[in-house]
């Protein structure tokens, strides 16, 4: 059974309820929060494993308050959920860009969501190969670390699971398709454009330190890492 803590932002009581009921009998700790400031309170004192967080509240959004996360050191890396009725290409490219790492829509099943659930919080948990270094670009998988040219490097979980998918298999190009199996995970529908969004956050991440080149955009199939010594 799953021992991690997850928290569920929603300004409705009925819908924390039923998720929280749903996650339970999964064996998941459930906190709750009907605001952004509330759940802000509640990831400072009990720093849950994973933030369900619904794009549309009273007062501070969902999109804001997940801005405010990322931008803390302290919840940087905390995996997110974005929650919402916005089901337009647009607006899940939003809700991506403010800091989530993934997004569903509402309806939604229970299934689906602990399925959802379940995949990030694997793939944030890293695994126990040993670390990998490309260029002065290192990534440790069982510290969970990631340094360049020396320096720690933050990412968010699903950032640090593309490098490290990418890093585990250089010079070799892949699809959006291939991304989102590997990196994702087949039994989880997330559409290609997820990709492209989480490549320009790596990117970013990996710019301040000349490492972004590394990601190579081969037109007409997706993305390779080259591992170059020129590069950089």
């Amino acid at each position: 059974m799953a021992n991690e803590t997850i928290l569920i932002v929603d300004d409705e009581d009925s819908i924390r309820d039923m998720i929280a009921m749903s996650l339970e009998l999964n064996g998941y700790e459930c906190l709750h929060a009907g605001t952004a400031l509330e759940a802000h309170e509640r990831v400072i004192e009990k720093r849950p494993d994973l933030i369900l967080l619904d794009w549309m509240m009273p007062g501070i959004s969902g999109i804001e308050l997940a801005r405010r996360l990322r931008r803390d050191s302290n919840t940087k890396n905390t995996p997110i959920i974005m929650l919402t009725a916005k089901g337009e290409e647009d607006n899940k490219v939003e809700g991506l860009d403010s800091g989530a790492d993934d997004y569903i829509t509402k309806p939604f099943s229970t299934k689906e969501l602990t399925a959802r659930i379940k995949a990030l919080l694997r793939r944030s948990g890293g695994s126990e190969e040993g670390p990998m270094e490309c260029n002065g670009l290192v990534i440790d998988p069982v510290a969970h670390r990631v340094t360049a040219k020396g320096e720690p490097l933050k990412l968010g979980p699903t950032e640090y699971r593309l490098l490290e998918f990418f890093m585990a298999h250089p010079e070799r190009a892949y699809s959006r398709e291939q991304l989102l199996d590997g990196v994702w995970g087949g039994t989880v529908y997330i559409d290609d454009r997820t990709v492209d969004v989480h490549i320009r956050r790596l990117r970013k991440a990996l710019s301040e330190f000349g490492c972004d080149k590394h990601i190579e955009t081969v037109r007409g199939t997706g993305y390779r890492f080259s591992c170059k010594p020129n590069i950089g």
